[in-house]
This record gives C-alpha cells, sequence and structure tokens, in this order.
C-alpha cells in the first residue's frame, strides 16, 4: 500500500529545512499561541499572519499545492464542531428558520466567532504542516526530548509513527480477505457485524504481540528509552537570526492589534 509520510519533504535543502528543529518547534508553538489568543474578526491581523507563513512556505520550497492540500484535509473536523457556534451565540439574527418545531437562528456574532475559529484554526495547521513537512518526524521527536517532553510521550508518538503504516497494511489485507469470502452479499447482517468484530479482535492481538516482539527486540539491542538519530542537534547562528527576526516580526504584528 502507498503510504503520503509526514515528513515526504523533509530531506530538502532550504534555509527552513536547515535550522534546528528546536528552533522551528518553538517558533512554530509561539505562532500557534498568538493566532488562538486573537480577538475574533480580527481579519486585517489574521492576513498578516498568513503572510508571514505564507513567506516561510516560500521559502521551504516545499511545493504550495502540497502544503494546502494538506492543511484543508483537517479542516472538515474543525468546522464538525464550529457549525454549532452561530446558533448559540446571542447578537441580532442574521437570518432564522424553523425545523418541525425548532425556531433556530444565526446571529452575526456566531458568524463572526465561526469565521474566527475557521481562520485561526486554518493558519495553525499551516504553521504545523510546514514544520513536519521540513523536518524529518525523528528529528522532531529528539527537539521534543531536549526541550523535556516526557519521555514516555515522545516514545509513543515515536512507535505510533513507525507502526501506524503497518497497521493499516494489516487492515487492508484483511479486509481483502474478507471481501474475497463474499462478505458484502452474503449472510445475515448479525454474522457481517460478528465478522468484524473478530477483525477488530484479531488487529488488536496482533498489535500487541507485534509490540511485544519489537520491544524484546529492542531491548536486546541496547534500548534505554531515549530517542536516537544521525543527525546532531546543532543551534547556529542561523538560528539565532531566524528566532530574532521571526520574534520581532510576530512582535509588530501583535502591537499592531493592539493598537489597531
Amino acid at each position: 500500500m502507498k503510504h503520503s509520510f509526514l515528513d515526504k519533504y523533509s530531506d530538502g535543502n532550504s534555509i527552513i529545512h536547515r535550522l534546528d528543529p528546536r528552533t522551528k518547534l518553538i517558533a512554530t508553538l509561539v505562532f500557534i499561541f498568538l493566532v488562538v489568543l486573537l480577538p475574533s474578526a480580527s481579519w486585517i491581523t489574521y492576513g498578516l499572519y498568513f503572510m508571514t507563513i505564507a513567506a516561510l512556505i516560500i521559502m521551504s520550497r516545499v511545493p504550495i499545492t502540497y502544503i494546502f492540500r494538506r492543511s484543508l484535509v483537517v479542516i472538515p473536523f474543525v468546522l464538525t464542531i464550529a457549525i454549532f457556534i452561530p446558533f448559540f451565540k446571542d447578537g441580532i439574527a442574521a437570518f432564522s428558520f424553523n425545523i418541525l418545531s425548532w425556531h433556530l437562528s444565526v446571529t452575526y456574532g456566531g458568524l463572526e466567532t465561526l469565521g474566527s475559529v475557521m481562520a485561526k484554526a486554518w493558519l495553525s495547521i499551516l504553521a504545523l504542516v510546514l514544520l513536519t513537512s521540513t523536518t524529518a518526524f525523528s528529528n522532531i521527536l529528539k527537539a521534543l526530548e531536549h526541550l523535556k517532553m516526557p519521555q514516555v510521550l515522545v516514545m509513543i508518538m515515536s512507535f505510533m509513527y513507525r507502526y501506524i503504516f503497518l497497521l493499516t497494511d494489516e487492515v487492508m489485507r484483511m479486509k481483502q480477505a474478507r471481501d474475497s469470502r463474499n462478505f458484502g452479499s452474503g449472510g445475515k447482517r448479525l454474522w457481517q457485524i460478528r465478522t468484524v468484530g473478530n477483525m477488530i479482535g484479531t488487529l488488536f492481538i496482533r498489535s500487541y504481540e507485534r509490540g511485544e516482539r519489537v520491544y524484546a527486540s529492542m531491548v536486546a539491542r541496547g534500548f534505554d528509552g531515549h530517542s536516537r538519530t544521525l543527525d546532531r542537534l546543532y543551534f547556529g547562528k542561523c538560528d539565532a537570526v531566524f528566532i530574532a527576526a521571526w520574534g520581532s516580526v510576530l512582535a509588530l504584528i501583535s502591537l499592531f492589534n493592539l493598537l489597531y
């Protein structure tokens, strides 16, 4: 099965690629923090933040279509949660309608809040996609470990990313075997539900047993719980200049938002 890895373009050679993973991780988290703190309907500030992240995307030389296609994948999940905001926000009604015995009104304030939530979510996702597209996932984990994130969480994310594709292949093989036995058109509904339940149980047992075997193999090879990569983390002059420039730009945008 063909998989789409998060760090597909992480082997590039742009200015952004060459930055220390800790620098990129901290810059991304600060950007997301400032975006989330913005008041609702700060449309000009949203535009300024978008221009800053778009400049980094251009500098990274990662295909723009890839970045935007990745970012739009998460939007439906955010919209599913935020779609009800316009119905519960107090304010002047933009329009209203009846569904059976329910009278629903959509307010202007609710629409503004919905737009703000979607804008913040999209900007944050763009920053995260840029981070994962320019940094190998192993280096992100190593940066998290250096920034004192709990070691257990780092190792859980490491194993999740390494084996989620293997488990996906396992599910596809089981589905193919199920379909080859005329699953869709044969048997009663109860039998089909029981078959799916057996598949889930089998997948859980196989995953558990594989995890035990992998852990035993890693311990036999000297695994001590730390994430190790061939690339050494190094904070250089470029990182200092980037942090200074990035911090200045974000400070100016924040100041603009406070004044205007």
